[in-house]
């Protein structure tokens, strides 16, 4: 974060970690804001990769799962970078202003998949960059952010995907319930917003965000579960995430082939585990219903309910899931309490 960022968040009432907000100064009650009502967030947290030049589409279109080329200043979309074997190394939304296509990924995820695409340039006239620190992310959520965004900027997306652009302004519609807005901007715009919309919605740090991530149904991939789920393991596809008509990218024919000649054995759940044993990506699941020799799953994401316990999303075996038991870790662990994604596992080929 830049320096007269950080000073304008300190002035707010931030406690700051190391490049993300902690909270303003009552974690429990800004989590519990995650369940209802309108929350503001600061988003430094999350990074950027900015890809620009002219060879920048057709450069990440041979990398990424979904179709860059209907990525334009009016739609984003959700998408993944995959390793040759198909399996996901990141995952990440793609939009545009200005020049550049923006991928918006965890922090520490943005060094270590520079550093991968970078070495296929070769040619290509395309610059790679971290932009984390060039624009300032807000998120806005509840059941009246569109309408205090209206009120804010003159206009919000009505769509999942849609983008605007007021001035300096980015705006992104995300997935899930209740309706999230992602904005993106310089540091001046973004202050005047933020006084304008923290009169009406509750500022909070980086958690109550990730709640709203994984209700929502969302996936991320971290270190610990980098190369760990195909795609359509966590649901990607179901979010209009993946085109099984772009042609060819890193990972594709895997990715094709589960797609059209495979049957998933294993998917993407939402649960909730009771106790105060912290969950972690990449977490072993085991279920007495599931061969000896094969892992039940693992943990997707997981962040603390307000409530108590934790909520996850986990890729687990179909079979246990559905017909069995799954726990955590080992025969002693907590047993997952399946709960509803806010979207089906029914899905048209895109």
């Amino acid at each position: 974060m830049k320096p007269d960022w950080i000073d304008f968040l300190t002035q707010a009432g931030a406690v700051l970690g190391a490049d993300s907000v902690l909270h303003f100064g009552n974690p429990e009650e800004e989590l519990r804001a995650a369940t209802g009502g309108d929350l503001l967030c600061e988003l430094s947290h999350q990074g950027l990769i900015a890809a620009a030049g002219a060879n920048a589409e057709t450069f990440l279109q041979g990398q990424f799962t979904n179709d860059v080329r209907r990525v334009t200043p009016e739609h984003s979309q959700l998408s993944a970078y995959c390793s040759p074997k198909g399996r996901m190394l990141a995952s990440f939304c793609v939009f545009r202003r200005d020049a550049s296509y923006y991928l918006r990924l965890p922090r520490e995820r943005v060094e270590p998949i520079l550093q991968r695409l970078r070495l296929f340039v070769m040619r290509a006239k395309v610059t790679l960059e971290d932009a984390s620190d060039a624009l300032v992310r807000l998120g806005l959520a509840g059941p009246d952010a569109a309408v205090l965004l209206t009120e804010a900027l003159g206009k919000a997306p009505s769509r999942v995907d849609g983008v605007v652009r007021i001035g300096d302004i980015t705006v992104i519609r995300l997935p899930g319930i209740p309706p999230r807005f992602e904005i993106h901007g310089g540091p001046e715009s973004l202050k005047e917003l933020w006084t304008k919309l923290a009169s009406r919605a509750r500022p909070v740090g980086a958690e109550p965000w990730h709640l709203l991530d994984i209700l929502a149904g969302i996936p991320t991939v971290y270190a610990e579960t980098a190369e760990a789920f195909v795609p359509q393991m966590v649901n990607l596809h179901l979010l209009n995430g993946v085109s099984f008509r772009k042609g060819c990218y890193t990972g594709q024919e895997v990715v094709a082939r589960t797609h059209y000649l495979g049957k998933l054995k294993k998917r993407m759940y939402r649960a909730y585990l009771a106790g105060d044993h912290v969950p972690r990506p990449g977490d072993e699941l085991f279920s007495p219903q599931a061969d000896a020799s094969q892992s039940a799953g693992k943990i997707v994401d997981a962040c603390r309910h307000p409530d108590g316990g934790y909520e996850v999303l986990a890729v687990a075996l179909i079979d246990c899931a559905e017909g069995g038991t799954v726990q955590l870790g080992n025969a002693q662990g907590v047993a997952l309490e399946f709960r509803p994604l806010p979207y089906s596992f029914e899905h048209t080929a895109v």
